[in-house]
């Protein structure tokens, strides 16, 4: 209920403290000795905006606040927010994210997106035929991201373990 009652405003403080940090960020960047127009531009912009549009944010939160606070009383709202597939989820990408370098992207896209997409899938959607068609998006997508990048990007992944030197 907490995220549901604050959470425009969590995430306008959050936007607004980023925007801030932004802007203080590009002031020590260096100046442009060219042009008046230097490299500090686009990010003080960018936090310019982030700023104002986290402003406009936590003011329109402000005043919906009263009237939905107590909306959400009145009709018996009940939280039915899945905690554990978020967290299942968090933990999956922080496996991913740390193993992607020495397992390499191939075989680590592979188990973690089945792992996600399981995760995420309805309870009722978890059955053996699903997970068949859960591997076989698994399998195509990672292949296609692969080749992307690899022929179409020119960037080469990690190899991990399948480095051939």
């Amino acid at each position: 209920m907490f995220f549901r009652k604050y959470g425009d405003f969590v995430v306008g403080i959050f936007y607004a403290v980023l925007g801030a940090a932004l802007i203080i960020g590009s002031r020590a960047l260096p100046k442009s000795k060219v042009m008046e127009i230097g490299p500090d531009f686009m990010p003080t912009l960018i936090g310019t905006i982030i700023l104002i549009l986290a402003g406009i944010l936590l003011v329109e939160t402000a005043t919906r606040f009263k009237s939905q606070s107590a909306e959400l009383e009145s009709s018996g709202f009940k939280d039915t927010s899945d905690y554990k597939r978020v967290l299942g989820s968090l933990a999956a990408a922080t496996v991913y994210v740390n193993i992607l370098k020495p397992v390499g992207f191939i075989i680590s896209t592979l188990v973690y997106l089945l792992v996600q997409i399981y995760i995420l899938a309805p309870d009722q959607s978890r059955t053996k035929k699903d997970v068949v068609t859960y591997l076989i998006i698994d399998v195509v997508f990672t292949v296609v991201v692969y080749l992307l990048f690899r022929y179409g990007f020119k960037i080469v992944l990690p190899a991990g373990i399948f480095a051939i030197q």
